[in-house]
């Protein structure tokens, strides 16, 4: 039994866990999370100089994929993860999106580039690397996934079953990470999506998201079982708390998609002009004007042809 249980028992099923104790310290779930963590500062460190494998990873790349693990270590370890299991639908939709939609683009956006090819050396590990980055294949197996999961009976079996709930977690990590990778590639081995196209693929990709956020909200009763026996906290009926839940999944979980989707879309407005001004010979003028100009400074500090011969 988890704290929550144990305090829900002792105190009635409307006493308010003490949530500083519910964190879940499983050694399994500990010792993955220390591997993803200790293997990639060995690799990026020790390794990377005893073979000379590549690069030093930078500090943006470093940050970015601690971000991403501590993300991941919160949505896992926290007292999240029980009240998500036992309590509140809503609790549970935080930390799906933090598993599926947070952490992944910052686990990507953190690995160098010769790290990301290590694998892909081998040329069937790299056919299907790139088959999986597929923008059709990354989105269909990622939103089907997202959407699987969210079925009545699927979810309560995630809430009986441990071993179910864990393949589940796996499911939105690792398809998460093939979604993003059409966008972050780390490797020009499995090249990335054009920047109009990127635009398109990002926000496509937020409306299953507000279509299963929006039918979550406005069901007329709870989906989901386990719920509607929980133990009541915080105030919440479990159909005010399944409302909340869709709108976190319509809402916020869509927060990441929208701010690469801006960034995707200036970074394509900034190539096209650039492009247009290249087309236009705009970028000849102005090295032509430059090549003046400093011939011009030359001129000021260097003596004519005619100056030096009545010199001598």
């Amino acid at each position: 039994m988890t704290p929550f249980t144990l305090a829900s028992a002792a105190h009635g099923a409307e006493h308010v866990p003490n949530l500083w104790l519910a964190w879940t310290l499983d050694p399994t779930l500990l010792i993955g999370l220390a591997l993803i963590l200790g293997g990639y500062l060995y690799a990026i460190g020790p390794a990377r100089r005893r073979w000379s494998l590549g690069e030093p990873a930078s500090r943006a790349q470093v940050t970015c994929f601690v971000l991403g693990w501590v993300t991941l270590a919160l949505a896992l370890v926290s007292p999240l993860d029980p009240l998500g299991d036992e309590y509140l639908f809503s609790a549970h939709m935080i930390q799906h999106m933090m598993i599926a939609v947070v952490a992944p683009p910052l686990l990507l956006l953190g690995i160098p580039r010769w790290l990301a090819e290590l694998p892909l050396r081998n040329a069937g590990l790299r056919m299907v690397a790139r088959w999986l980055a597929n923008p059709i294949v990354a989105f269909g197996v990622f939103q089907a996934d997202i959407w699987l999961w969210h079925a009545p009976a699927l979810y309560d079996l995630t809430l009986a079953s441990e071993g179910v709930h864990i393949l589940e977690h796996l499911t939105f990590l690792i398809f998460g990470l093939m979604y993003w990778l059409p966008i972050l590639s780390p490797t020009p081995l499995i090249p990335r999506i054009g920047r109009g196209f990127a635009v398109l693929y990002l926000f496509i990709g937020c409306q299953p998201m507000v279509a299963l956020g929006a039918l979550l909200t406005f069901a007329a009763h709870p989906l989901y079982a386990p719920y509607v026996d929980a133990p009541r906290v915080w105030g919440l009926s479990p159909l005010g708390d399944q409302q909340l839940g869709g709108l976190i999944m319509w809402l916020p979980t869509n927060i990441p998609y929208l701010i690469a989707l801006s960034a995707a879309f200036f970074l394509w407005v900034g190539e096209r002009d650039r492009a247009e001004r290249e087309a236009a010979g705009e970028f000849d003028v102005e090295a032509e004007m430059t090549e003046v100009i400093c011939d011009g400074g030359d001129m000021a500090t260097q003596p004519s042809p005619q100056a030096a011969s009545s010199a001598e």
